[in-house]
């Protein structure tokens, strides 16, 4: 049986996706410690991170440190958080969002219920800083 990722991939479920290439795609987390809280997901269904093969592990890290670098600049965060949970989903997944202090790192901090306009907002707000950094072809 496909992951719920799988299935935000695969169209059959939403997804607010600001990332996309052949390998992976990076989609708003649909309960984010912070806006702008962006997972990057491999195509692939791998389900933990010391699964993956190395080109891809390499692969997902550098779009979470691209997409990182947009979201600390589209909220003039003064870090970027990279977490690798995987307990949520079976299915390897880097979360990365805009950060100020360590209770940003707790997950017990997420909005299980945020507005829909704003997750909009925030999809809208990476992407445009993509776009302007040079990743047009991959955040439309």
């Amino acid at each position: 049986m496909a992951t719920i990722f799988t299935r935000i991939i695969n169209g059959e479920l939403p997804g607010r996706f600001v990332w996309k290439d052949e390998h992976a795609v990076g989609f708003l987390s649909i309960a984010p410690i912070r806006p702008g809280h962006t997972l990057v997901v491999p195509r692939q269904e791998i389900d933990q991170w010391t699964d993956a093969p190395a080109e891809l592990l390499t692969h997902l890290t550098t779009v979470a440190q691209t997409i990182g670098q947009a979201v600390k600049e589209a909220w003039d965060a003064p870090r970027a958080a990279l977490i690798i949970a995987g307990f949520e989903v079976p299915h390897l997944h880097l979360h990365t969002y805009p950060a100020w202090d360590m209770d940003d790192l707790d997950f017990g901090n997420a909005d299980p219920r945020p507005d829909s306009e704003d997750m909009d907002e925030a999809a809208e707000r990476i992407r445009a800083t993509l776009e302007k950094n040079g990743y047009a072809a991959q955040a439309r």
